[in-house]
């Protein structure tokens, strides 16, 4: 679609005047100040005629990038993090759609408390920038830009035993599920109150927009350049709600991690690979079952995996 086309030029655009390679570099203006990054551009065509094997002719491009700021003094520290990600794909049979779409924002403060053990508290944000559709269905939405959004504030403790790694636990975690979308929140989606209707189907009650959860939270965080070419960034995220209403899943855990590995050919191509593993037991996904011989249609909590590998350019400055 060609709204995806504009978001994608506009992403690669505000990123690349913003970010640079991984490498971190001092900021000479502030003293204690880290800053470091990186873009990365891939676009993957194929083209098929009378191709007798089958297949289907497709263009795709992703946009992956980050950037960090980090201060210390003595025993203080603070940093941040953004993270986004914006690609889409279109091929013979269908039209232009994103295959992959993700902001997040992530804030930690610190303070020594004994040897490389830090009480430390931590702001997480993520969400994405565009709709979401159920392709061949381009009408019915199933994502929105709020919706979800999901927001946790938590305080704990952070083992930083050196600059590219930290492990952060919290016990006391609070998190917000956002569904800002009126018709998805009606339809109890990712986790929320759905609306109250009657029998004729309409809305009595609205469903509601925004899902409390308190519980256990741990983050790991990795990034490093490996060699000088290879430079990896992978960030874990668990959390187990204390008070789900339903006591039998107050031992569910849910899961989502990320991991970029960049390789640099020469001074502007770059192979990239970007895996995302989620798995939130709020998050139901269709799903075909088989009983007695017949199949029936349905949802369900199930594992996701997404992988992205591209060839494309980098920008370093």
């Amino acid at each position: 679609m060609r709204k995806y086309v504009l978001l994608l030029a506009a992403l690669c655009l505000l990123t690349g005047v913003s970010t640079a390679q991984i490498d971190v570099k001092e900021d000479t203006t502030v003293s204690g100040w880290k800053r470091g990054g990186f873009l990365s551009f891939s676009f993957n065509q194929v083209a098929l005629i009378n191709w007798a094997a089958g297949g289907e002719s497709a263009l795709s491009a992703t946009a992956l990038g980050s950037y960090f700021w980090k201060y210390r003094k003595n025993d203080l520290y603070f940093e941040s993090v953004v993270d986004g990600g914006f690609g889409i794909i279109n091929t013979k049979s269908q039209p232009w759609r994103k295959n992959e779409d993700k902001l997040e924002l992530n804030a930690k403060f610190g303070k020594r408390a004994k040897g490389k053990v830090y009480y430390a508290g931590l702001m997480n944000f993520r969400t994405q920038f565009a709709p979401g559709f159920n392709f061949p269905d381009d009408s019915t939405v199933i994502s929105d830009f709020m919706a979800p959004a999901f927001l946790s504030l938590a305080l704990g403790f952070d083992y930083k035993p050196n600059d590219w790694f930290s492990l952060f636990l919290s016990p006391a975690t609070g998190r917000a599920t956002f569904v800002l979308n009126p018709t998805l929140s009606n339809a109890g989606q990712f986790g929320v109150t759905p609306a109250v209707r009657d029998s004729a189907g309409n809305v009595i009650t609205e469903g509601s927009r925004v899902r409390m959860e308190f519980g256990a939270y741990l983050r790991a965080r990795l990034q490093k350049d490996v060699t000088k070419n290879i430079s990896v960034v992978s960030n874990l995220q668990l959390f187990n709600n204390y008070t789900d209403p339903i006591a039998e899943q107050r031992g569910n855990i849910d899961v989502n991690w990320e991991t970029i590995i960049l390789i640099k050919a020469n001074k502007w191509l770059t192979t990239s690979l970007f895996t995302n593993l989620i798995y939130d037991h709020d998050v139901k996904i269709p799903v075909t079952r088989v009983v007695n011989g017949v199949e029936t249609q349905g949802t369900g909590p199930r594992t996701q995996f997404k992988e992205v590998f591209g060839l494309g350019i980098s920008f370093k400055f």
